[in-house]
């Protein structure tokens, strides 16, 4: 059994385990731990990942979500399946509140339309109904590019809230805006809902890559991790995601409770 571990967990989505592989790619090189692991899920959380976690022999392991921000997954499904890791469990929050994503957003903006005067940033994120964590992070990195970037003004919208997706083009004051997808790798919701919500074909906006590959997410990464490692000794076992992973347990209803 080794030291320490990473493991980076997220639904399978198009890309995204390619996405995952590369940023563990770049941990692993960086010899920051002793090993880095990537485990996908595409319908049951709890049962396709038991396999994969099983696997990982670590004394510590800092499993990092890869979503931007808290989910019902996040928040139960994944913190269930972690009762299979063998070692000590060190649950970080998920990358997207990290001010290493904000240069992400500014970078994909302006790698498909530059900053100016006039031309505004979108950044459309998932949302929910229920829960704040989707906004709260698209609202803290709409607040630092405003006063950080050239763009003359950027909007926040959403697939499941308010301001909606397909309401945000009327919101535009501007002659040029790019939208960018907070999302960490490419879905059916990037590829598909949200360009048809923002009606490209109408022209206006532009569409950008969401946070995929780029070297910045691999930083958020290994600052959640180092926050956790901060925390050890402390009082990471009270954190909220320390309090996850004592309370959320598979059951038996479902065939896999332990």
């Amino acid at each position: 059994m080794t030291g320490e571990a990473i493991l980076l967990v997220g639904r399978a989505a198009e890309d995204k385990r390619a996405v995952l592989e590369t940023h563990a790619d770049r941990i692993a090189d960086r010899g920051v731990v002793d090993s880095v692991h990537v485990a996908t899920y595409e319908q049951e959380p709890v049962r396709e990942l038991r396999p994969q976690l099983s696997a990982v022999t670590a004394e510590t392991v800092y499993v990092v979500p890869m979503c931007v921000a808290h989910d019902h997954e996040s928040l139960d499904a994944i913190p269930g399946a972690l009762s299979y890791l063998s070692g000590t469990v060190r649950y970080c929050e998920p990358i997207g509140g990290s001010d290493a994503v904000t240069r992400v957003l500014e970078s994909r903006a302006a790698e498909t339309l530059p900053p100016g005067e006039d031309t505004t940033l979108i950044i459309v994120a998932f949302g929910s109904s229920s829960k704040p964590y989707h906004a709260e992070t698209a609202d803290y990195h709409a607040t630092r590019l405003r006063e950080r970037s050239a763009y003359e003004s950027v909007l926040t919208c959403y697939l499941l809230q308010n301001p909606a997706v397909e309401c945000v083009r009327y919101n535009v004051a501007t002659s040029r805006a790019v939208a960018v997808p907070l999302f960490v790798s490419r879905t059916e919701a990037t590829t598909s809902r949200i360009p048809e919500a923002l009606e490209l074909d109408r022209g206006g906006i532009e569409y950008a890559d969401p946070l995929g590959t780029h070297p910045k997410v691999t930083e958020a990464v290994l600052a959640e991790v180092e926050k956790q490692r901060a925390l050890e000794g402390t009082t990471a076992e009270t954190s909220f995601e320390a309090r996850l992973v004592e309370t959320q347990r598979p059951t038996a209803t479902d065939g896999e409770g332990l």
